[in-house]
């Protein structure tokens, strides 16, 4: 019984080991970031996002990145409206989209030592660490899917990059007396 469950397994690694090189021959390479969350088809929503917000050429180029990418039940639990809402201002998209992604790779061994990251928006992305590893209130679900110029992580949730602070209009500068 041992014996066949090696011969089973030795077969198995040599038919592994010569099918990698000849895919490799036929010309195929890794798939950038887009591609890859595209092929996954969980990500219909976000590639539609990234189209309407002119980022997928970003996404689709030299990196690396990593991408904390919402799965199309996460882009459904936001509120009504939301979603469509966004499409139709580019410039708020922009910068939903663009809090999603960190420039370099950071593999989720290095995620869980950082209490933050800084996204590509501009603003930190918290890292909480429980029973559960989550950035800014997300779960993180699935991690470290490579692609040829980075990582994606796949989150339950949209995750929104903070408002900007408004002035203290206790002082008379927005017309508060």
């Amino acid at each position: 019984m041992r014996a066949t469950i090696w011969t089973s397994t030795a077969v198995a690694l040599v038919a592994l080991l010569l099918a990698v090189p000849s895919a490799l021959a036929q010309g195929d390479k890794p798939k950038d970031i887009v591609d890859t969350a595209v092929a996954a088809g969980k990500f219909a929503t976000l590639a539609k996002a990234l189209h309407a917000a002119g980022l997928v050429e970003t996404l689709k180029g030299k990196g690396p990145f990593t991408v904390f990418a919402p799965t199309d039940e996460a882009f459904a639990k936001l509120p009504a409206g939301t979603l469509e809402a966004l499409l139709q201002n580019k410039e708020e998209l922009i910068a939903v989209l663009t809090y999603h992604v960190v420039a370099g790779e950071y593999p989720a061994e290095k995620v869980v030592k950082l209490r933050e990251l800084k996204s590509v928006q501009g603003a930190p992305i918290a890292v909480q660490i429980s029973d559960d590893v989550k950035v800014s209130g997300a779960k993180v679900i699935a991690t470290d899917i490579r692609a040829s110029n980075g990582i994606i992580h796949v989150i339950d949730a949209v995750i929104l990059p903070p408002k900007p602070q408004q002035a203290n209009c206790g002082t008379g500068c927005c017309g508060a007396k």
